[in-house]
């Protein structure tokens, strides 16, 4: 079992007593007995406001849906703020940050680099340090695993707020030691405290950890959700839907103009590491293709340690591209800040010159790229192992 950051408050009272604290959670950030944290928090060392990220401090706003304020939540009587569109944008007001000595944050992310709760970490670590105030963050387990490494580095034209920091797509740090290494690296001078956890350690997925999962937000309502996530994702920037509006999303993949079978049979062929295919017939009550029946495949992960999210999904967009090149299509560019362009920089896979093939793998030069640690990558592992302090440091190069 593992002890999370908001599980040992007790023994850290002499960092939170006596000072006006505002927390920044979420509906993931949760006790060992599944206890809302900030309640459990509030109990012990009272709170004067909340804040919650994108889909809320309840999780149950939409992906990209701005999210309002709330008057008082009704178990504590506090106020929550939004940090993801309401009043405030997606950061702190200055004037609010005033009434505050601290804010702590605690939230399980998905250890995905476009899953924009570290994104919020990192703007309220640069609103605290513009007003000298005190960041704590109740630091919980990389879901992911503390070691792996996948996917591109992001590109600096494709910055955004679901690609907020140069990193990895998975990129194998807690929430803790990334804000360390972004303090560090950039030179915010935020005055940051991580509170550990206990009993983790860094080769451990999620599910290893003894603790229960607390579904982040609507779209990732299972552990096995967010282990393929960091791949699936990217078919929101196409035509294919991403499994939303189904039981499975992000773990069924499939568009009205697929033959799932075909599909199914193909990928199985790839022989990719820790996952099955299986051909799959869904017709989605919302999002991409409502109403429509879809074919595609779902993805069963039977080994998770050898499974690879990236490389699988990358493998999986190539090949749909490959079998359908006439229905297949990219979300056109419309200003906003697509899925598809802080993955990496997907020109990479978008461009005709990616499909060229190689017969002694099977994947297509951008492919490779894009899937593989290549030019920054590997000197971003050496500045993240730095970083490793907290959990011990032992490398788990994924080149």
């Amino acid at each position: 079992m593992v002890k999370c950051g908001i599980d040992r408050i007790g023994e850290f009272g002499a960092l939170f007593r006596g000072k006006k604290l505002g927390m920044v959670t979420s509906v993931s950030g949760v006790t060992l007995d599944l206890r809302p944290g900030y309640v459990k928090f509030h109990e012990v060392y009272p709170l004067v406001c909340l804040f919650g990220p994108e889909h809320g401090m309840y999780g149950k706003d939409g992906a990209g849906e701005d999210v309002d304020d709330v008057a008082r939540d009704s178990a504590t009587g506090l106020p929550v703020y939004s940090l993801y569109g309401g009043e405030e944008g997606r950061h702190i007001a200055p004037e609010r940050l005033e009434t505050l000595d601290a804010v702590v944050y605690d939230i399980q992310d998905l250890g995905t680099r476009f899953y924009t709760f570290i994104s919020t970490l990192l703007y309220v670590m640069e609103d605290c340090a513009a007003a000298g105030r005190e960041l704590i963050v109740l630091d919980r387990p990389a879901p992911l695993d503390g070691v792996t490494v996948e996917g591109g580095l992001l590109e600096p034209e494709y910055r955004s707020f679901v690609g907020a920091y140069p990193l990895c797509i998975r990129y194998g740090l807690t929430a803790g030691e990334l804000a360390c290494m972004v303090n560090a690296e950039q030179k915010l001078g935020c005055r940051l405290t991580v509170v550990p956890c206990t009993g983790w350690e860094r080769t451990r997925l999620f599910s290893e950890t003894g603790n229960l999962w607390m579904m982040p937000s609507m779209g990732i309502p299972h552990f096995s959700t967010a282990l393929v996530y960091p791949g699936t994702c990217l078919f929101e920037g196409t035509n294919v839907s991403e499994g939303r509006g189904t039981a499975c999303p992000f773990e069924m993949i499939g568009a009205p103009f697929v033959d799932g079978a075909a599909l199914a049979g193909t990928m199985n062929r790839e022989g990719l590491p820790g996952v099955i295919f299986t051909a799959a017939c869904f017709t989605p009550y919302a999002s991409k293709h409502k109403g429509e029946p879809c074919e595609g495949v779902l993805l069963h992960v039977s080994d998770a340690h050898a499974f690879r999210p990236v490389r699988t999904g990358v493998t999986l967009l190539y090949r749909i591209r490959e079998m359908w090149p006439r229905q297949f299509r990219w979300k056109p560019r419309d200003g906003k800040p697509r899925l598809h362009q802080p993955a990496g920089g997907l020109r990479r896979v978008r461009g005709r010159a990616a499909c060229t093939g190689s017969a002694a793998c099977g994947m297509g030069s951008g492919q490779r790229r894009f899937c593989t640690a290549q030019g920054g990558i590997s000197s971003l592992q050496i500045k993240q192992e730095g970083y490793r302090w907290i959990y011990g440091n032992r490398s788990g190069r994924d080149w």
